[in-house]
């Protein structure tokens, strides 16, 4: 039975460093430490106070998740260790005391276990699915058996590079449309709360009939007041239930169904998924993963319920003997320029490059829509302000025009 033992030694640079190791005897702690390259000085039995006890380490709910940064980050680094040819224990040890992030850190000291024990690299990190998602375990799984666990890692590094890219430029384009909308929102609440009710006031000393305009937003000022629990009890409710109805599958898939066919961002959004699908498919290919196996991967990868449920019919129908190309047609899924590169890339055995070049070009539609769409939403945004403007001068401007007339002709 394994036991804990406290440590103190140098790693191969002097520096000095303590920490707490599980293993069955001090031998096993010795060579354990000595795959990590660490040179032990002191090897005692129990767990005492360390300054670097990373076993100790727990995650909460208020422990921020592994981000994209860091699986980059990782994916990178271990991509250049392996390359230069240093164990991979050794190599991940090294990132587990060099990452900045507590569940990264606590995933690779499991992992580092887990190697010691005799387990391969992609069963210790299949043990972490909120790190290491399906795709990443399958890419380092294919590397491990073929010998090339270094080009595993690098298509992992430039595929999630991409994706880090495209989520970048996603809120890019979106910052300048959510500050407008935002904007508008705090003027709406301040106009009603504030600046209505003093002219409603100021309006209520004319015995005179006020125009349909003005009554209405003089209600809505109104209810606004005086009936804000209400208001913010009704919002409340209708998000707290949308909410739980995407986080259904029913929900979900038909969200993600409607998502390709909002006006302006559908076809952006559509385009991105088809670019996902055809470089995580084209890097599950040239990694050597099954065809079925990689259909299988790939539904995860895109991250649409409704695009992954038709490519899990292309699977199911290719289980049955059709080739990719008929499936591939059959799912009304893809654009004509998709289903020319899988019909010429099936011909000629080279699907995975083509479907390389065809996402690079759907990636690059995608950024250029991307740059262009705060030009396409500002026309919308300037109509909803130009709206806003007249209602106010239609209700608040009117009866004063109408009462300075009075006033005059008295």
């Amino acid at each position: 039975m394994a036991a804990k033992y406290s440590y103190t030694g140098r790693l191969s640079d002097g520096e000095k460093t303590t920490g707490v190791i599980e293993a069955s005897d001090e031998a096993t702690a010795a060579r354990m430490l000595s795959a990590r390259n660490i040179i032990p000085i002191e090897i005692r039995m129990g767990a005492g106070e360390t300054g670097r006890a990373n076993q100790e380490e727990t995650a909460n709910f208020l422990t921020p998740n592994v981000t994209l940064d860091d699986l980059v980050i990782f994916s990178r680094q271990l991509y250049s260790l392996t390359k230069a040819g240093i164990p991979i224990l050794r190599s991940v040890g090294g990132l587990a005391d060099s990452t900045t992030s507590l569940r990264m850190r606590i995933a690779l000291r499991d992992v580092i276990e887990q190697l010691e024990r005799g387990r391969s690299l992609s069963a210790a990190m299949h043990r972490h699915p909120e790190v290491f998602n399906q795709l990443f375990v399958s890419v380092v799984h294919v590397g491990e058996n073929t010998g090339q666990l270094d080009k595993a890692f690098l298509q992992l590094a430039e595929y999630l590079e991409r994706e880090q890219e495209t989520r970048k430029q996603i809120k890019a384009a979106t910052r300048y449309p959510t500050f407008v909308i935002v904007a508008l929102v705090i003027a709406l609440v301040v106009m009603n709360i504030f600046v209505i009710p003093v002219f409603a006031g100021m309006f209520s000393r004319f015995d005179a009939e006020l125009p349909l305009m003005t009554r209405f937003l003089m209600g809505m000022s109104d209810f606004f007041i005086n009936q804000w629990p209400y208001l913010v009890a009704t919002i409340l409710i209708l998000f707290l239930g949308v909410r739980q109805y995407l986080k259904t599958e029913e929900g979900a898939f038909k969200w993600d169904r409607i998502k390709l066919k909002i006006p302006i961002v559908g076809s952006i959004v559509e385009r991105s998924l088809l670019g996902r699908f055809a470089r995580s498919f084209a890097m599950m290919l040239s990694a050597g993963v099954p065809l079925t196996t990689a259909l299988n991967l790939v539904a995860d990868a895109v991250n649409n319920r409704f695009m992954a449920s038709k490519v899990l019919e292309m699977r199911r129908s290719i289980e049955r003997g059709e080739n990719l190309t008929r499936v591939a047609q059959a799912s009304g899924l893809f654009t004509p320029l998709v289903m020319q590169m899988i019909s010429v890339g099936e011909e000629t055995g080279r699907v995975d490059e083509l479907l390389g070049e065809t996402a690079s070009y759907y990636e690059r539609e995608v950024d250029y829509d991307l740059k262009s769409l705060t030009s396409k939403i500002e026309p919308i945004l300037i109509v909803i302000v130009a709206g806003m403007v007249l209602v106010l001068a239609l209700g608040i401007f009117t009866p004063m025009w109408d009462m300075m007339g009075a006033i005059k002709g008295g």
